[in-house]
């Protein structure tokens, strides 16, 4: 069996439209360029024909990828009912060493995102938070040295 993959109910949503993409629009796109290129003549020397090409391995290959999350996919939900950091949880966190306040999805890996304060339950981050409750201290060793959080609030995600 192929590894579960974690999603919120919005990331299988994505995936779920991502697919249906590729599979209608993006095929039939890809077909078009390459019946376009093969139009031009000689393909053994013809860029246009290569790219095409390219861009189609790419779309079968991510259609594949997707197909195989969607086979193996767990939906969690934000419960928050123990009252400590999960999947699903939004998590309130203060930079003890800078005073900002961030704020932070857990979510699985494939629907990791910081710049839209979405953090996998694999980063240093969320291994470090993962299990624990509001008011305690967490370490998170990055490359850059050490961080130091303070969880301030756990929220049930929408």
């Amino acid at each position: 069996m192929d590894k579960e993959v974690i999603l919120t109910k919005s990331g299988y949503q994505k995936l779920n439209d991502e697919l249906d993409y590729l599979t209608t629009k993006k095929r039939r796109e890809v077909a078009k360029r390459i019946k376009e290129a093969i139009g031009f003549g000689d393909i053994s020397e013809n860029s246009e024909y290569e790219d095409a090409k390219n861009e189609q391995a790419f779309v079968e290959g991510r259609i594949q990828q997707v197909t195989n999350m969607l086979e193996n996919v767990k939906i969690i939900e934000g419960n928050n009912e123990d009252g400590k950091v999960g999947l699903g949880s939004v998590i309130v966190l203060k930079d003890l060493e800078f005073g900002e306040v961030i704020e932070y999805m857990m979510v699985g890996s494939p629907e990791a995102d910081p710049s839209d304060h979405r953090i996998s339950n694999e980063s240093p981050v969320g291994r470090a938070i993962i299990g624990k409750e509001v008011g305690e201290k967490v370490g998170v060793q990055v490359p850059m040295g050490n961080l130091e959080y303070l969880i301030l609030e756990i929220k049930k995600s929408n």
